[in-house]
């Protein structure tokens, strides 16, 4: 191919509208409803075509209409009052100003780094649900007013675009996004693009800089497509999730090493370090390696001050979820870091590992994101409990109870996923104070209060939009496949505006269960078709690209749309995205989660549908399980758990049809004279009023900052301080106790020989331990304590401290405590042995701890 001259060509706003580019690119406007209907009336039809991209409608907007535009009193008008509300907001006082501002460090920053970014259609960069929880923690700090920045990718395609074919077989696209015409712009310094090296075996692969900007949260991204690269290396930001185990550590290496050193060059250094997801994880090593050549530190102080500033949320509900690399690979990788770290890269390695004495044991990124953050958390309050016999697994001296994660249950950004109509009804009854504070519990509890036939009316007019748009989707898709025509009109009188209806939309993993609903088809059949109580179901997802029983059944559930008795009333939509779940959960009335217990780590699509007014009907699984109450949604079973799958699947989808049938059409179809369903407006207000001031980003992120941030600011302020005097001594003393611990071992125990013992009592208990050349005051020594059960075995124990009371000589110790009875029943105690310091981030550090 000829040599190709590159230039940029920008849309050209006459100077009245220049206001509207500043608009365009912040993308404050998706959680807006007055700038996106600023944006809607330039020109509705081409914002409908463009995707809701005001890069790209401002880019294709004739000159002549701008022009007209700028001289139109009525448009100026509201452009002006629009961008007026804007300069508010971005300049206003907010929570952090109030309560945090004069209390952080200089300098406090959070940098937020994940692999995908959900924030608006208009920039493609997610796939699921952990880019939509990402870009709602953005949104949400950004109305907070904390300080944070996004870091991320920017990819070249993103994820896929759904089609299927004539069979139902799901078909993948992938369109390359044009950063010209998105949100983001170029981050120059000295007007020259910023590029960011990155060493990978033989070579360095350079990543460019762009931002986004979320209200007042700059969101940073690396991009490798560019000329510097090899044709190989450009393709690591190409797609998201894409390529095998070699491209992943690629795209993790850049993400993690790459948005480090990004920061750093832009002088945006954070303090606290957030890992969603072990995607990020690699920033750990990263930041140990600017801590030794900034500040001349020895690798094990790095690793113990940079662990300071971290923390992690594991989003991942079973082990083979997270990311593995062998040895070798990690060897060819990290040789080079890890001498420049003048550590053996095997050390490196154990950084990743749950047994460091494992040579062929894979480096796990979740696990070096554990071993280094001062906090974890799960997702859920059941998925933190799943997390910690997950992470037990890996770290099995550790008991289940005591492994260090705690949980911070997800949320919506309620502004982004509430419909306007919703919004602007509440804002209504509700003050303006809601649309700053959707959190607020007082302001929802005036939900009460509101004309339920007004309600009503309003939940209403989203369904009447939903079906209209689903019946538009359904004609184009079957257009596309070339269906016949009369398949084609028909599809223009699919669903009905008065039929119960029941959205299920999500990934279609396998543990999601999409299929559980088809388990009786003539029963099923029944109830969709029941002349009094007809209920009907807008299904969409996509399976990943590789997951050949995910698109089974993707075309087990589109065939059985294609029956003639069902096929007005039961329907697929291809290619579910942002703007196709913004119809979906504002305007169903009931939501179908039917996941197999507890694979969903938390789930958020339920939470939108609960901000609009809908109903659940679910799995006690995730945010469910904590959520669900008798008079504000449905539960399927009560959390059994069975050993036979395919029973299990038979048990729940029984009792889903049994729910639909008895309970929940009963409640939707009985009227009174005015033909409102009382009953279950009440519901709806049950759920608005109990549910969506807790299940929201704003409480979500206010934990964050509060449990999470500000300790773990503290922790490397302190860590940090007097040229990391701390972290040397710590690091010091971690080197002694390993180096030692080989001799520590558990002579004995007594305790008083009585039988029997009453409730409240306590229980003398004597240890002997042999500690060798280690100090007392650096060891704990507990009488781990708890019930038995039939093996005898302790269930649900807990660590009583027994003091040190002698040396008895020859590095014997004897420690004395007593141990509370709390209650009946039969218990036992065993003594363990493990490490103590004052400056060890989790109480019960990653040591293999000495049990008697």
């Amino acid at each position: 191919m000829e040599k190709v001259h590159i230039y940029t060509v920008r849309a050209t706003l006459p100077q009245k509208l220049e206001k509207l580019r500043e608009l365009a690119y912040n993308l404050y406007w998706c959680w807006n409803h007055e700038v996106i209907e600023l944006f809607r009336r330039i020109d509705r039809d081409l914002w409908e075509e463009v995707v809701n991209n005001p890069i790209m409608l401002l880019g294709k907007v004739p000159q002549h209409s701008l022009e007209r535009l700028a001289e139109d009193s009525g448009f100026q008008a509201n452009l002006n009052r629009v961008y007026s509300r804007y300069k508010d907001y971005m300049q206003g006082q907010t929570w952090y100003d109030k309560h945090y501002k004069d209390k952080m460090p200089q300098g406090f920053r959070v940098g937020y780094f994940s692999a995908e970014f959900g924030i608006s259609e208009s920039l493609p960069i997610y796939s699921g649900g952990l880019g939509m929880l990402a870009g709602d923690h953005l949104k949400s700090a950004s109305d907070l007013g904390i300080p944070l920045i996004g870091i991320g990718l920017l990819y070249q395609q993103g994820y896929f675009r759904q089609y299927l074919n004539i069979d139902g077989w799901q078909q993948e696209e992938y369109p390359d996004n044009d950063f010209f015409n998105m949100p983001v712009e170029e981050v120059l310094q000295d007007g020259k693009e910023v590029l960011i090296g990155v060493e990978y075996p033989g070579r360095t692969v350079y990543g460019k800089v762009w931002k986004a900007l979320a209200g007042r949260i700059a969101l940073y991204l690396l991009d490798t497509n560019i000329t510097n690269n090899s044709p190989e290396d450009r393709m690591i930001t190409y797609q998201l999730y894409g390529g095998d185990v070699e491209m992943r550590l690629k795209q993790e290496i850049m993400l993690g090493i790459g948005g480090m050193r990004m920061v750093n060059r832009l002088n945006l250094m954070p303090v606290v370090c957030h890992i969603n997801e072990g995607h990020a994880a690699f920033l750990c090593l990263e930041r140990v390696r600017m801590l030794i050549q900034e500040h001349r530190l020895e690798p094990q102080a790095a690793i113990e001050a940079a662990a300071s500033g971290n923390m992690f949320t594991t989003h991942t509900p079973v082990p083979a979820g997270f990311d593995l690399f062998s040895p070798e690979l990690m060897n060819r990788y990290f040789g080079g870091f890890a001498s420049n770290l003048k550590i053996p890269v095997n050390d490196l390695i154990n950084l990743g590992r749950g047994d460091i004495y494992k040579a062929d044991e894979p480096f796990n990124m979740a696990v070096l994101a554990l071993k280094n953050s001062g906090f974890t958390n799960g997702v859920s309050r059941l998925h933190g409990q799943v997390s910690r016999q997950i992470f037990n697994t890996i770290i099995p001296s550790i008991p289940v109870n005591e492994t260090p994660i705690s949980s911070v249950t997800n949320g919506i950004h309620t502004p982004t996923w509430m419909s306007r109509e919703m919004m602007e009804f509440l804002i209504r009854y509700l003050g303006e104070e809601f649309r700053s504070d959707p959190s607020s519990p007082a302001l929802w509890q005036q939900v009460q209060d509101i004309p339920a036939d007004e309600l009503w009316m309003v939940h209403q007019k989203r369904k009447e939009r939903l079906i209209s748009t689903a019946r538009k989707l359904l004609q184009k898709q079957l257009l596309r496949r070339g269906a016949p025509q009369k398949a084609v009109d028909a599809a223009a009188s699919a669903l009905s505006h008065t039929c119960l209806t029941i959205g299920f939309a999500r990934r279609f993993a396998t543990y999601k269960r999409a299929t559980l609903l088809l388990k009786d088809r003539d029963r099923l059949k029944a109830i969709i078709n029941n002349p009094e109580q007809p209920v009907q179901f807008i299904f969409a997802g996509k399976a990943h690209p590789k997951d050949e029983e995910g698109k089974k059944f993707i075309r087990e559930i589109v065939h059985f749309c294609r029956q003639d008795d069902v096929r007005k009333r039961f329907v697929f939509i291809e290619n579910y995205d942002m703007k196709i779940a913004r119809y979906l959960v504002s305007g169903v009335d009931v939501w179908l989660n039917n996941p197999l217990r507890p694979l969903e780590a938390s789930g958020t699509s339920g939470m939108k549908v609960t901000a609009n007014g809908g109903l659940n009907l679910s799995i006690l699984d995730g945010w469910w399980d904590e959520a669900y109450q008798t008079d504000a949604g449905w539960a399927i079973g009560q959390a059994e758990h069975y050993d036979d799958n395919e029973y299990q699947n038979r048990v729940e989808s029984q009792a889903i049809y049994h729910l639909l049938e008895n309970e929940i059409a009963p409640l939707f179809y009985e009227r009174n004279a005015e033909a409102l369903p009382v009953k279950w407006i009440e519901m709806m207000k049950n759920s608005m009023i109990k549910l969506a001031p807790v299940f929201n980003t704003h409480r979500m992120v206010r934990e964050y900052f509060q449990h999470f941030y500000v300790p773990t600011s503290e922790r490397y302020v302190k860590m940090s301080g007097n040229q990391f005097e701390r972290a040397k001594r710590l690091s010091q003393w971690r080197q002694n106790i390993y180096h030692h611990w080989k001799e520590v071992r558990i002579i004995g125990a007594e305790a008083d020989s009585q039988t029997y013992l009453t409730v409240g009592a306590k229980l003398k208990v004597t240890a002997r331990v042999h500690l060798g050349k280690l100090d007392p005051k650096f060891i704990r020594v507990d009488a781990y304590n708890g019930p038995l059960d039939r093996s005898d075995n302790i269930t649900h124990g807990y660590g009583t401290l027994l003091a040190w009371k002698e040396a008895a000589g020859n590095g014997v110790h004897i420690y004395e405590g007593d141990v509370f009875c709390r209650e009946s029943g039969r218990h036992g105690f065993t003594i363990r042995v493990l490490p103590t310091h004052e400056d060890l981030p989790k109480p019960v550090g990653f040591f293999e701890i000495l049990w008697e």
